[in-house]
């Protein structure tokens, strides 16, 4: 069993910073692809990016690409997301996700391991 905590949200403006923090239990975190994910109001819940194993690849969603940088941490047992240039459409509900398979299936969201509870980010004009 692994269990995500996130942490980091806030309320900023438009063109700030935030950066999100995953930490998880457990000894196994490195056995795990990581990923975060988001859910506006209203709508599905979508991928934003992902992290292999060793942290050495990643996989972005095209609407963060550029701004988003996500990084993991195994002696830590956490996962980061840093959100650069935040635009009002970022406003959501941001979880942390944990995938024993590879990073690159996580965008479709069908072997996802377990999920965190989500951190709020609301981005105002």
């Amino acid at each position: 069993q692994v269990q995500l905590v996130e942490s980091g949200g806030g309320l900023v403006q438009a063109g700030a910073s935030l950066r999100l923090s995953c930490a998880a239990s457990g000894r196994t975190f490195s056995l795990y692809a990581m990923g975060w994910f988001r859910q506006a109001p209203g709508k599905a819940r979508e991928f934003v990016a992902a992290i292999s194993r060793s942290g050495s690849s990643t996989d972005y969603a095209d609407s963060v690409k550029g701004r988003f940088t996500i990084s993991r941490d195994n002696a830590k047992n956490t996962v980061y997301l840093q959100m650069n240039s935040l635009k009002l459409d970022d406003t959501a509900l941001y979880y942390c996700a944990a995938d024993r398979g590879t990073y690159l299936t996580m965008r479709v969201m069908k072997s996802i391991d377990y999920w965190g509870q989500g951190t709020q980010v609301t981005v105002s004009s």
